[in-house]
C-alpha cells in the first residue's frame, strides 16, 4: 500500500476507486464485486449520533430510488461491527426501518484514510461526511465533503447521480440546477463550419443562446416516480413521530 495515500488520502475525480475488502453489517465485501453497478460510498462520524441517525434513515427511505438507477449504497465509519449492529437494531426498534445497505466497520481507519475521509484539522480518528459516486466501471465521478455538524442532502446526491448518468447517455453537460428530463447542454462545435451550423440551428429551433451554449432534450431520461424534494421532510416528521411514540 502507498503510505502517502494511506496517511493523507489522495483520491481524485476520474481515477479508479481504490479497491478494498471490508467487514460490514451484511458480511464481507470487496469494492470490485460491484463492478457493473454504480456506487454511492459515504462516511459518517459515529454511531448513535443525531445527525448520522437522520442521514441513515433518509438513505434507507430512498434506497429503492438508488436501486432503480443501478446504484448501491455503502456506508462507513470507524466504529466496530458490533457497534454498527447495535445501532442498526436501535434504529429498527425506534422507527421500524431496516437499513437495507451494508455499513463498513473500518475499525483501524485504513479505508477512511485511503479515501481521505479523515480531516486531521477536525479529528484524527473520526471521519467527516464524505460522499463518493463511483460509476459502473469503478471510476470516481463525484466527491462531496460535508462537515460533521451538517447533514447531507439526499435529493442532491440523487440529482447528481442522475445528472452523471444522463450526461454519459447523451454525451452532454448539465446546466446549473438541472433536473431529470430537462434540456441538456450540447458540446460546443470544434471548427468554424460547426459554429455557423450551430448558430443556424439556434435561429431555427430557438434552443440556445449562442454557438457555445445550446440545448437538446435528453434521450432515455429517467424520472423517479413519486420522488420529490419534499418527501424527505415528510419522512423526517414521520420518523420523529414514530420515535416519540416509541418513547412514550
Amino acid at each position: 500500500m502507498d503510505y502517502e495515500i494511506m496517511m493523507n488520502g489522495n483520491v481524485k475525480i476520474g481515477e479508479r476507486a481504490p479497491d478494498f475488502k471490508a467487514v460490514t453489517t451484511m458480511g464481507e465485501l470487496s469494492l470490485n464485486d460491484y463492478l457493473g453497478k454504480w456506487i454511492v460510498l459515504f462516511s459518517h462520524p459515529n454511531d448513535f449520533t443525531p445527525v448520522c441517525f437522520t442521514e441513515l434513515v433518509s438513505f434507507a427511505r430512498t434506497n429503492t430510488y438508488f436501486n432503480k438507477l443501478n446504484t448501491c449504497l455503502i456506508g462507513l465509519s470507524v466504529d466496530s461491527l458490533y457497534s454498527h449492529l447495535a445501532w442498526v437494531y436501535d434504529i429498527y426498534c425506534r422507527t421500524k426501518i431496516k437499513i437495507p445497505f451494508p455499513i463498513i466497520a473500518d475499525r483501524n481507519g485504513e479505508i477512511a484514510r485511503k479515501y481521505g475521509m479523515i480531516s486531521n484539522n477536525v479529528s484524527t480518528t473520526e471521519t467527516v461526511r464524505n460522499v463518493y459516486i463511483i460509476d459502473d466501471k469503478g471510476i470516481i465521478r463525484l466527491i462531496l465533503v460535508y462537515p460533521m455538524n451538517v447533514g447531507r442532502s439526499i435529493p442532491e446526491i440523487l440529482r447528481a447521480l442522475q445528472a452523471l448518468q444522463c450526461a454519459d447517455e447523451n454525451q452532454a453537460s448539465m446546466p446549473a440546477n438541472w433536473l431529470p428530463c430537462e434540456p441538456v447542454i450540447l458540446p460546443p462545435p470544434q471548427n468554424l463550419e460547426g459554429i455557423i451550423e450551430r448558430n443556424n440551428e439556434i435561429i431555427k429551433n430557438r434552443n440556445g443562446i449562442n454557438w457555445y451554449l445550446s440545448f437538446k432534450q435528453p434521450n432515455n431520461c429517467n424520472v423517479l416516480d413519486n420522488f420529490n424534494n419534499h418527501n424527505l421532510s415528510e419522512n423526517k416528521e414521520k420518523v420523529l413521530g414514530d420515535e416519540n411514540n416509541t418513547n412514550k
